[in-house]
């Protein structure tokens, strides 16, 4: 019954689809205070009809206030990408993280620990999927409309449980071109 009446969204998860990482849990909200997107690598790409239907939803419709891209260290997806296994039909999905280890690798070859080459790899795509999420149309047509919208880019460590702020929100259109300019491999 409290379910039924539990709809006051207030904001948008679009994380990874790793079973440690539940996004009610870590966040801390209950059912109905959060919209929740799920995917491999938490990616936001713009020719996904699910991933779109699930951002038009909340934008439109219940005028969420906060999107929060959340991916986390150690992702299985982002190993995978960096490593040269073929696997099928998921090397395509990964696609666009192993293009941004490409555009990265003079950084990422000076990384000896695969571990944290991943770790860095990880930041890195919460940087792109927070660009990729600020560039839709959706939200630029929020923001048109004078909506509060914010977008932040956050990492979950699943050792410690404690979510880090990457410091990548975007409340404009302005602030994405901002983001966009800052180098993709910083120290690279």
């Amino acid at each position: 019954m409290r379910l039924s009446e539990q709809q006051a969204t207030e904001y948008l998860w679009i994380g990874c689809s790793a079973s440690q990482v539940p996004a009610n849990e870590v966040v801390g909200l209950d059912p109905g205070e959060l919209f929740v997107h799920r995917n491999m690598e938490n990616l936001a790409p713009s020719r996904d009809v699910n991933f779109l239907s699930v951002l038009q939803c909340p934008l439109k419709v219940l005028k969420v206030g906060h999107s929060i891209v959340c991916g986390h260290y150690g992702c299985g997806g982002v190993r995978a990408a960096l490593d040269s296994d073929r696997r099928g039909l998921i090397d395509y999905w990964l696609q666009p993280v192993a293009d941004l280890a490409h555009r990265c690798a003079e950084r990422l070859d000076a990384i000896t620990d695969f571990t944290t080459k991943v770790n860095d790899t990880c930041q890195q795509n919460m940087r792109a999927q927070v660009e990729y999420v600020g560039r839709n149309r959706f939200v630029f047509d929020a923001w048109c409309r004078w909506q509060t919208l914010a977008i932040h880019g956050w990492i979950y460590p699943i050792r410690d449980g404690l979510i880090r702020n990457l410091d990548l929100t975007v409340e404009k259109a302005r602030d994405v071109e901002t983001l966009a300019r800052r180098s993709w491999c910083p120290d690279g």
